[in-house]
């Protein structure tokens, strides 16, 4: 579709890319019909960060930017209609996310993390929204965390989408050294520092991997996160 482009950073060759991936597969069997502008990172050793600002230098002025991982199938037919819908209302659009951030907070759906125990405090569902599925095919597992379609202040990097002017405008970019976790806590931060809006939408996807928080990587990454903001 004119006007929107994918960006995906994948290990995958092009051709398992479009065999293996839940992403390459959903976009081969709708490829055709909506025309998408693709940015693929195929084989790819770059860190998240990196290639999304990549993708975002090289895009054309007036697009829609889709930052998505390649374990995800979109299982929506109208989830094109729902980005353009949904980012004019807010900046930065995805479908789950927190309503409410507060100090040194682990991720968007926690408020906690116990290192020495390897607890995790949820937060209460009044302060999340969106859903997404789990699995590798549908029908599949289904978290709910809130109703959609509300205004977030941490939104989960799995599908994010906003518009290049956005970035060009406000200065805003992917900080780099943030390889794969953490990288959507800071796009969310830089967003709120610029006074710009961010929410979920109600698009159905279904996600094979449940994240890697508390891995040495990950206690990394909030390392430098934490120094950054807190």
């Amino acid at each position: 579709m004119k006007g929107l482009k994918i960006i995906c950073a994948t290990r995958e060759t092009q051709d398992s890319f479009y065999e293996n991936s839940l992403l390459g597969k959903a976009i081969k069997s709708t490829y055709k019909e909506y025309g998408f502008h693709l940015h693929i990172f195929f084989e790819n050793s770059k860190g998240l960060s990196e290639c999304y600002n990549i993708g975002i230098s090289q895009a054309d002025e007036d697009d829609i930017l889709i930052f998505v991982h390649d374990d995800i199938a979109i299982s929506d037919f109208f989830w094109v209609k729902n980005v353009f819908i949904g980012l004019e209302r807010f900046h930065m659009i995805g479908v789950a996310g927190n309503r409410r951030r507060i100090k040194n907070q682990p991720a968007w759906p926690f408020i906690k993390f116990d290192q020495e125990n390897k607890k995790w405090t949820k937060d209460k569902s009044k302060n999340l929204s969106g859903m997404v599925g789990h699995g590798n095919a549908f029908p599949c597992d289904l978290s709910i965390y809130g109703q959609p379609e509300q205004q977030c202040a941490l939104l989960d990097g799995v599908f994010l989408a906003a518009r290049k002017r956005t970035f060009i405008e406000r200065g805003i970019k992917f900080d780099e050294r943030f390889k794969f976790h953490f990288y959507d806590m800071d796009i969310c931060r830089q967003f709120e520092q610029n006074g710009l809006s961010m929410g979920t939408v109600p698009i159905s996807i279904v996600h094979t991997s449940g994240g890697n928080f508390g891995t040495p990587d990950w206690l990394s990454a909030y390392k430098i996160y934490l120094d950054k903001w807190e």
